[in-house]
C-alpha cells in the first residue's frame, strides 16, 4: 500500500484535492541514471524523457519550462521545473535534490513560491504548489520541517539507479509533468504572507493571498 504524500499544513487547508493527485514515491527508474549522478545529469535526464515523466506524474500535468527564470531584489534566480495542474489551476515548481532531504530546503523552495504568486500566477489561478524531489528522506526529520510550515510543499524521494531496500518508515516518491491523461504501464508509481519584514508567524489570524499554501517535498524511486 502507498504511503499518503508528505505535506505541509497549508496543502491540507489551501489544496486538500492535491493529497488524492500528489505522491511520496514516485518511479524514475526510465531515466537510466547511474547510482551517482550530479543534479544537472538529473535535471537533464527529466528533460530528455519528459514524455515518460509527465506518465509518471499523472493526468492534468502541464510543463512550462526548465529553469525558470525569476528575478527578486534584482537578483536572478532559476526554478528548476515549472509545471501547470489544470485540475487544482495552479503553478506548480520542482526543485531537484540529488542527496537526502535537508531542512533548510524547504526556505528556498518557499522562496520561489512567494516569488510566483506575486509576480508569476495569474489572477484566476490557486496559489502555487511546490514539490521538492530528494534521494531519500527520513519522515521524522520532513515531519518537523514541515509542521510550521505555511508555504504549501510536499516532499518526495528518487531514486535513479535500481532500486535498493528503503529504511524503516521511508517510501518512495516522483514529481509532475506535462500535460498528461494517462500513466505508464509500466511504472509503479511508489513517490507567506505579504507582511512587510515580518514573519507568517506573527499574523496567524490573518490570512493573505499572497501567502504559498502548497510546498510538497517527494521522494522518486526507480523501482523495477
Amino acid at each position: 500500500m502507498l504511503s499518503p504524500p508528505k505535506v505541509s499544513p497549508a496543502v491540507r487547508q489551501i489544496h486538500p484535492e492535491a493529497l488524492n493527485i500528489f505522491r511520496d514515491a514516485y518511479n524514475v527508474e526510465f531515466l537510466g541514471l547511474p547510482q551517482t549522478h550530479a543534479e544537472a545529469d538529473l535535471h537533464r535526464g527529466l528533460l530528455d524523457k519528459l514524455k515518460d515523466f509527465l506518465i509518471e506524474l499523472g493526468r492534468d500535468f502541464c510543463f512550462v519550462a526548465s529553469e525558470y527564470p525569476l528575478q527578486v531584489g534584482g537578483r536572478d534566480f532559476a526554478l528548476d521545473l515549472l509545471f501547470f495542474h489544470r485540475g487544482l489551476n495552479c503553478l506548480v515548481a520542482i526543485e531537484l535534490k540529488v542527496g537526502r532531504f535537508e531542512p533548510e530546503y524547504l526556505g528556498r523552495l518557499a522562496f520561489y513560491l512567494e516569488a510566483l504568486d506575486r509576480d508569476v500566477r495569474k489572477a484566476h489561478e490557486q496559489p502555487s504548489i511546490g514539490v521538492l524531489l530528494c534521494a531519500s528522506k527520513n519522515d521524522e526529520v520532513v515531519e518537523y520541517a514541515l509542521s510550521r510550515s505555511l508555504s504549501p510543499a510536499l516532499i518526495a524521494e528518487s531514486n535513479t539507479a535500481a532500486r535498493q531496500e528503503a529504511a524503516p518508515g521511508q517510501t518512495p516518491r516522483v514529481l509532475p509533468s506535462k500535460c498528461s491523461g494517462r500513466r505508464n504501464p509500466n511504472a509503479k508509481a511508489k513517490w507567506q504572507t505579504r507582511k512587510r519584514a515580518v514573519s507568517p508567524a506573527l499574523s496567524t489570524t490573518v490570512f493573505s493571498p499572497f501567502l504559498n499554501p502548497l510546498t510538497l517535498y517527494v521522494q522518486c524511486s526507480h523501482e523495477l
